[in-house]
């Protein structure tokens, strides 16, 4: 009997073994896909799919600190975007451990990141994304991230 349950349950335990490994697959629909095809077209520098990721009243707050200080500063997706357009290098932001919370049509996307340019580390943080689920589905209206240089960790 106890021969036949482990011929039975080895095999079952390798499967989900390889299962638990594999990386989780984001539905099309879901906040976390907007979230990574709009990293997807930042790494493209496709501004007009990164802006189809957004509300049309979104805004980016970035904060950091400066000489000690905390330091907080707006500024609109559009002229990020720019920005984006303009560069002439390869721009990656690496992104892991992600957290979503959904209620409704209101979610919150968490994620952990690393910013490269051109093949270089450039800063590091925390993105947290809000969207909301309209007739078009889900649409960033907020992004808000810390931003540093150091006591960075690193894309496991």
């Amino acid at each position: 009997m106890l021969t036949r349950l482990r011929v039975i349950l080895l095999p079952t335990c390798a499967v989900l073994g390889v299962l638990a490994a594999q990386q989780p697959v984001s539905p099309p629909d879901s906040p976390l896909a907007t979230v990574e095809r709009l990293f997807d077209a930042m790494r493209l520098r496709d501004t007009a799919a990164m802006r189809a990721q957004f509300d049309s009243a979104a805004r980016l707050v970035s904060t950091t600190e400066r000489d000690g200080a905390p330091v907080m500063r707006a500024i609109s997706i559009d002229r990020w975007l720019q920005g984006v357009g303009a560069a002439t290098r390869e721009l990656e932001e690496r992104s892991w451990g992600s957290e979503v919370r959904i209620d409704d049509n209101l979610a919150t996307v968490w994620v952990k990141y690393e910013f490269v340019a051109g093949g270089q580390f450039s800063h590091c943080g925390v993105d947290a994304f809000q969207l909301f689920k309209g007739p078009t589905g889900w649409k960033i209206f907020q992004v808000a991230d810390t931003h540093r240089r150091e006591n960075c960790w690193h894309r496991p």
